[in-house]
């Protein structure tokens, strides 16, 4: 190609790349982005720009005296200024009806950064309704809520499960319910979006029970200048990363309960599903105000991640534990005579287990001690409540080969208040010797109904178990463990004395914690340790 030829060509390609740049800084022009949205066909142009006056409105804008698209991306853009972060994720919360994540609203802070504010509407609607107009919907309504107190319970709202973190958030939250005006959230199907449960939602949110209708095509609600509350663990990554951005740019003051951090110091014993949703879930926690630990074992965990943050320049969230009650309801008397019918065999004192059946929990060792006990000549039942966990098949098939074998030993899946407390009342005694655990809710449970408990020497266990009521063992010994269960079978006078522990202890309430964990949790202050 000759010298004349490759400056005509570099001549065009120029060209082509002006006419390029001015293609696409027309494209961020007022005008360019409200034709796009009035060729969107009047549903959505009438909800588009519904959700910009809402957004005007929130930042203290300037309403503009038409109503119309181009008039309100120009005050829209005003309002917008200057651009930083958090108004840049509340622009991408309301106009795409989902919550960013945290990349998203990198990308379009520099966008509003390098080619003005509407540059940052444009991609809103690049990456939103204008990519999507042959959706069907839903074509759900946008509200911004400020000053609120919002609380996430998606995952309880929607669970049958019943482990010791559902029990929490249920005790907790229908105590705040009752006390506050809160607005209970879940998060749409796809989990990137929060919106208000509908009262029968709460209500299985607040105390279980079989699945309920979800709506498919309810509002979205977008906090601002709000508090929000996670009293459950979150773990679905999709999830996390959407409230990391929440947490980092979304103006509200967060607050969460913090269980344990179990995937992270006993990574062996979690499910390796669990791993990234818990590592996103810490790394929205470290954007977090505050965060409240369940046992001053917890606490130490949570301090110890908190410490690391100084590796990445960022403080952290607050770390004040408040530990759980131990409140146990008024005995019924037909429903333990229902379930000593249900469970006790004959008269052989029964030996109670409490929890899932994940590995951490040593729910095999319990059954290799039983095993032992029982060859040499002891006579108890062995009862199991909770549910199968990950990797719980070689507890079962430990558990069938004791049943084939003819031994008194059974496991109960799922079990309502009514029959679990009256189990820890019917119990001899109850064994819970887990390698890890953020609290031991069964064993504060089995102690609060007077029955002695044994569990793990060491961690959370080991402080509730300092107000006396258990015989403390090494759970990684199956020895102790053996010879833990030996006593309590055999030796009637250290079970008095340790029934009389029991009830020589000092219960707390859920009305208490409830309390003062909302107290924390939205003020970030706790009064016991000012």
């Amino acid at each position: 190609m000759s010298l004349r030829s490759k400056v005509m060509k570099a001549t065009e390609l120029t060209g082509a790349a002006r006419t390029l740049i001015r293609g696409r800084a027309r494209s961020h022009e007022p005008k360019a982005i409200a034709a796009d949205i009035d060729g969107l066909g009047r549903e959505r142009r009438d909800a588009l720009r519904a959700r910009m006056q809402s957004l005007i409105h929130t930042l203290g804008g300037t309403q503009p005296g038409r109503k119309d698209s181009e008039s309100l991306v120009v005050a829209l853009a005003a309002a917008l200024e200057p651009a930083d972060e958090e108004t840049i994720w509340l622009l991408l919360a309301v106009m795409e009806a989902r919550l960013p994540t945290v990349p998203r609203v990198l990308a379009a802070t520099r966008a509003a950064r390098l080619s003005g504010t509407a540059a940052a509407i444009r991609l809103a609607l690049w990456n939103g309704p204008a990519r999507r107009l042959l959706d069907r919907g839903p074509w759900r309504q946008v509200k911004i809520v400020t000053g609120a107190v919002l609380v996430d319970v998606h995952h309880t709202s929607q669970t049958d499960f019943a482990t010791g973190i559902q029990r929490v958030t249920r005790e907790t939250t229908r105590r705040w319910a009752a006390e506050h005006d809160v607005t209970m959230v879940g998060w749409t199907e796809h989990l990137q979006a929060l919106r208000a449960l509908t009262p029968i939602e709460a209500r299985r949110a607040f105390w279980g029970g079989p699945a309920v209708p979800v709506p498919a095509d309810d509002a979205v609600v977008v906090p601002w200048q709000s508090i929000f509350l996670l009293p459950e663990l979150s773990a679905e990554v999709a999830r996390t990363g959407r409230q990391m951005a929440l947490a980092r740019f979304g103006r509200v003051h967060y607050g969460a309960i913090g269980y344990d951090l179990v995937p992270v110091t006993s990574a062996e014993t979690s499910h390796s599903g669990m791993l990234p949703g818990f590592a996103s879930n810490l790394a929205a926690l470290r954007h977090a105000d505050v965060v409240v630990p369940i046992s001053e074992a917890a606490g130490n965990e949570y301090r110890g991640w908190r410490a690391m943050l100084a590796g990445i320049d960022l403080p952290g969230p607050s770390i004040l534990p408040v530990v759980l009650p131990s409140q146990a309801p008024p005995a019924d008397t037909r429903a333990l005579a229902a379930a000593a019918q249900r469970l006790k065999l004959g008269e052989l004192p029964m030996v109670l287990v409490v929890g899932s059946h994940e590995p951490r929990k040593n729910h095999t060792a319990v059954l290799h001690a039983a095993e032992v006990l029982w060859r040499e000549g002891h006579r108890f039942s062995l009862t199991f409540i909770g549910g199968n966990s990950w990797n719980s098949e070689r507890f079962q098939a430990h558990l069938a080969k004791l049943q084939l074998a003819g031994r008194p030993v059974e496991s109960i899946s799922a079990a309502d208040d009514d029959l679990l407390w009256s189990a820890f009342r019917l119990a001899r005694f109850t064994v819970f010797p887990s390698v890890n655990e953020g609290f031991g809710l069964p064993v504060a449970e089995s102690l609060a109904a007077g029955t002695p408990a044994i569990t793990s020497a060491f961690g959370s266990m080991q402080e509730i178990a300092a107000a006396g009521g258990a015989l403390l063992v090494d759970p990684r010994d199956d020895e102790s463990v053996t010879d833990g269960m030996r006593r309590l079978v055999t030796d009637d006078a250290l079970l008095d004395e340790l029934r009389a522990q029991a009830a020589a202890r000092v219960p707390g309430s859920w009305d208490d914690y409830a309390g003062r964990t909302w107290r924390i949790l939205t003020t970030g202050r706790d009064e016991h340790t000012a």
